[in-house]
């Protein structure tokens, strides 16, 4: 009986658990002790990326980015759009349904980081501030979004075939990774601790299950030959390639020499786009399981 309602309550203590993180890192973060080294103040923020001032009902914001808004959002909302359809179509196929969760959890991920990465991070950051801040709420909530959206992933991958201990163990993986890595981030939001709330800890945390995604599904191609097993192969190995191109791209600093020319093309476009690409591969091979899987 215990389980059985654990099992029908499962929706309401995730709602309890978020509102709770949402609640702790809106009233005890300090995120704006954290700022650029060396200091940028709101006048230099312009100075290395492109700016736009719009008035809207005599408001004046300053919109950075622009083009890379665009892009960033774009992905967003196909991801989104994506998610949903995956979810509203998949007839109780579980598989589908996690990949739905999955590229929702991705695509809302996106937005936040747009908005303040890109879109808004003046107003964020910098606005009535002696030195723009390091970081937002928003971007804290696109790493949570995004480790939640690749352990959606790798638990959709333990409906793929029968269930047995190694489903068992990646599933119960998903969800420890999950949650060590929420309370890593509210850790280093309220202390606060930069590394712990830095992309480079979200990729440490990512890396591991996107590496034994790629290898599970290797070995169960060369054994069983399912088309399934081999296009997602080729999902982990595309998304490998393209956060590989994205930081060559930035190593190169390719950002800042286009932009000396006027022309502003960054690394996070890159990503962006490959991305989009990488969305409309994942429902085409998601979309069709049911015939893949045979």
């Amino acid at each position: 009986m215990i389980k059985l309602n654990l099992k029908k309550n499962t929706r309401y203590i995730f709602v309890f658990i978020f509102l709770s993180v949402l609640i702790v890192l809106l009233f005890w973060n300090q995120l704006d002790k954290i700022l650029f080294f060396p200091a940028i103040t709101p006048g230099e923020w312009c100075t290395s990326q492109p700016c736009v001032e719009l008035e809207i009902f005599s408001l004046k914001i300053i919109l950075v980015q622009p083009s890379s808004t665009f892009f960033v959002y774009l992905l967003g909302f196909i991801t989104i759009a994506i998610g949903i359809t995956l979810i509203r179509t998949s007839k109780n196929q579980k598989f589908i349904s996690w990949w739905g969760i999955a590229l929702l959890l991705w695509g809302i991920g996106a937005i936040l980081a747009g908005t303040s990465y890109q879109a808004f991070s003046y107003e964020i950051k910098c606005a009535g501030e002696a030195f723009c801040v390091w970081t937002s709420l928003w971007e804290i909530f696109y790493l949570i979004f995004s480790v939640g959206s690749v352990n959606a992933m790798l638990i959709a991958q333990t409906h793929l075939s029968e269930k047995n201990n190694w489903s068992k163990i990646m599933g119960r993986y998903a969800s420890a990774n999950f949650i060590a890595y929420v309370i890593i981030v509210l850790i280093g939001a309220m202390i606060p601790i930069q590394f712990m709330i830095s992309f480079e800890l979200m990729l440490l945390f990512l890396a591991p299950t996107i590496l034994f995604l790629l290898i599970i599904n290797i070995r169960k191609y060369l054994f069983f030959k399912k088309r399934i097993n081999r296009s997602l192969v080729i999902i982990w190995i595309s998304l490998i390639l393209i956060l590989g191109l994205y930081f060559l791209y930035y190593v190169l600093d390719i950002s800042n020499i286009l932009w000396v020319q006027g022309i502003w093309f960054s690394e996070n476009d890159i990503l962006h786009i490959g991305l989009i690409l990488w969305m409309i591969y994942i429902y085409l091979v998601v979309n069709k399981f049911e015939k893949d899987v045979k």
